[in-house]
Order: C-alpha cells, then sequence, then structure tokens
C-alpha cells in the first residue's frame, strides 16, 4: 500500500489541454449528442443566420439586391461549478492503481510519476464529465436538486409555455411497446415545417428517457422478421424511428432522485439545437487541483468552470413531457 502526495494543479493552458478539452471535443463530444462549445469569449453568444430563401430574380440591368440572410443572436448564460471529492488515502490510492493495472502499456514495476498523475486526472475527469451530463439535462436552479443551473428538460418545459413552441400531449397512459410508435410519430407529425425540412442533413434527433428507448426496441423486437430477430438475438448498436436516431439520455435515475414529475420526457430536435457551452479560460480562478491533506489523511479534488446551456431556437423543437 502506498501514498499519492504530489499535489497537481492545472491553471491557464494546461487546464484546457489536458483536463477539459479531451471531455469536449472530439468522439467524447458526440457521444453527448449535442452541440458543445468549448472556451468561446465571454459572454457566450450564438450567431445564427439564416439565408434568404428568395434571392433569385428576373435578369435586369441595375441593382435590385437586398439583404441575404437575417441574423439572429443569442447569449448563453453561464454558471460558476465547483467540483470537490475527497478520498481516504488507501481508498485513492486502490482506485488510481486500478486505472494503471487496466493499461497494457504500462510497467507495473516503473510507475512513474507522470503514469500516476495520468491515472488521477482520468478518474477526476470521468466523475466531472458524468455530473455535468446529468446537469446540463435535468438541471433546474429552482429545485433542491442539480440546482446549479438550469438543464435542456427544464429550458424545455419553460419554452412549452410558450405559443411558439410545440407541445405534443401524449396520452397519460405509461409509454409501453403498444404505444410507443404513436408517440413518436405523433410528434412528427406535430413538427414545424421548418424542422421536418432539417431531416435531410442527418442531425433530428429524439431525445428519450430510458422507459421510452425501452418500449420501442420492444416494439422492434415484436415484429416477426428475419431482421428483428437478427436484432433480438445480437442487440441494436442503435435506434431509429423512420431515420431518426433515438438517444438515451440516461437520467432516469437522477430523475428519481430529484423527485421531478413527470419521469419520462421525449424531445425531437436538431441535436445543433442544443448547445452546452464550458469555459476555463475567462473565469479568474478556474483550476483543478489535487493534492493530499496529511491532516485529514484524505486525498483531495477540485475542479472550478463555468458552464451553461441553451436551447437556440425553440420553435425547432417538438417537447413531450409524460
Amino acid at each position: 500500500m502506498g501514498l499519492i502526495e504530489n499535489s497537481k494543479t492545472y491553471t491557464g493552458r494546461d487546464l484546457e489541454t489536458i483536463f477539459f478539452r479531451p471531455m469536449f471535443v472530439g468522439q467524447n463530444a458526440e457521444q453527448l449528442g449535442i452541440r458543445v462549445m468549448y472556451n468561446m469569449p465571454m459572454p457566450t453568444t450564438i450567431q445564427m443566420w439564416s439565408p434568404n430563401s428568395d434571392v433569385l430574380k428576373k435578369y435586369s440591368m441595375g441593382w435590385s439586391g437586398g439583404s441575404s440572410a437575417t441574423r439572429m443572436q443569442k447569449r448563453i448564460d453561464m454558471s460558476k461549478l465547483k467540483a470537490e471529492v475527497g478520498f481516504t488515502a488507501s481508498d485513492y490510492f486502490q482506485s488510481v492503481y486500478e486505472i494503471i493495472v487496466g493499461r497494457s502499456d504500462v510497467s507495473l514495476d516503473d510507475l512513474t510519476g507522470s503514469e500516476l498523475e495520468q491515472a488521477e486526472t482520468e478518474m477526476f475527469r470521468a466523475a466531472i464529465a458524468e455530473s455535468l451530463r446529468v446537469l446540463m439535462w435535468i438541471g433546474n436552479s429552482e429545485s433542491e436538486k442539480y440546482n446549479m443551473m438550469d438543464g435542456f428538460i427544464t429550458r424545455a418545459q419553460n419554452y412549452s409555455e410558450s405559443p411558439t413552441v410545440t407541445t405534443y400531449r401524449a396520452s397519460d397512459k405509461p409509454i409501453t411497446a403498444d404505444n410507443v410508435a404513436d408517440l413518436l410519430k405523433g410528434m412528427w407529425n406535430a413538427a414545424r415545417p421548418e424542422l421536418k425540412a432539417l431531416r435531410g442533413e442527418g442531425n433530428l434527433t429524439y431525445f428519450v428517457t430510458t422507459d421510452i428507448y425501452d418500449a420501442y426496441e420492444e416494439y422492434l423486437d415484436n415484429h416477426s422478421a428475419d431482421g428483428a430477430y437478427v436484432d433480438l438475438v445480437s442487440g441494436r448498436r442503435e435506434l431509429s424511428y423512420h431515420g431518426i436516431k433515438l438517444i438515451d439520455m440516461g437520467i432516469t435515475q437522477y430523475i428519481t432522485e430529484s423527485g421531478a414529475t413527470p419521469p419520462s420526457y421525449c424531445l425531437l430536435t436538431d441535436r445543433r439545437n442544443l448547445v452546452l457551452a464550458v469555459n476555463t479560460s475567462d473565469y479568474p480562478g478556474s483550476e483543478v487541483r489535487m493534492w493530499y491533506n496529511p491532516d485529514a489523511m484524505e486525498n483531495r479534488q477540485r475542479a472550478t468552470f463555468l458552464a451553461g446551456t441553451e436551447i437556440l431556437d425553440e420553435t425547432l423543437m417538438v417537447w413531450a413531457a409524460i
């Protein structure tokens, strides 16, 4: 048994390149299923341009042009977040050592400081990533839990009170394999033409809770066909309804913990319409620190940064709370 006592602090450029950027760019960002903006200038604003669809005119001499596009600007409110974790020295060493043992490129006879540092960083980074993923969905600044910022579900519910937002009034019955297809079809039929027109770009998505995802998978299993049998045996890597992907938000257990009702949600929108913004450069004091406290005999980790969510165009979504 050993202790991990070397303190580590990431600030400035190291904070971005070593700790946070691997979480929010590339494949990791794509797995979230949404649009991630990292370290955009503060205050974080999105410029949305809508091209004019009527620019062609009958040929004539002279200038008859006008505005070729309209612009809409939306600001993303950022909240200050802090993550703090404490482990007993023995538990911390075991957790970090387990990560190292699982790597094939590590010599256990020569564990250098960099190997320990990478393992410590990976463990803390995974905890922050999961916590932020949950918060971006069910965060509610007015609730008793997960109240650090407003997430997409809270924003969708608030927007659903506006007449410009399409809210699908689903049946009060629980979603099962018998009625899940009706839910997905009903939401598609209720979508605005502007949202349906984006289907060909391949980014339309049903973001659903686990019960809806499982019900649709059971619905597909009930179809007696060779393809359905193969899927039943081998499983499905992803589910789609008429070419539109279903993504399980993976938040059911957290919804239960928070006491939110109703427990089932479905959001049909373009995945680029949901934005998670993270900033570690414009907030004084942003850092990640890992150290050993000898008085408490405890390894501690702390991270401070800014984050926020926004639905860019609330008219380009169909919302259902069941």
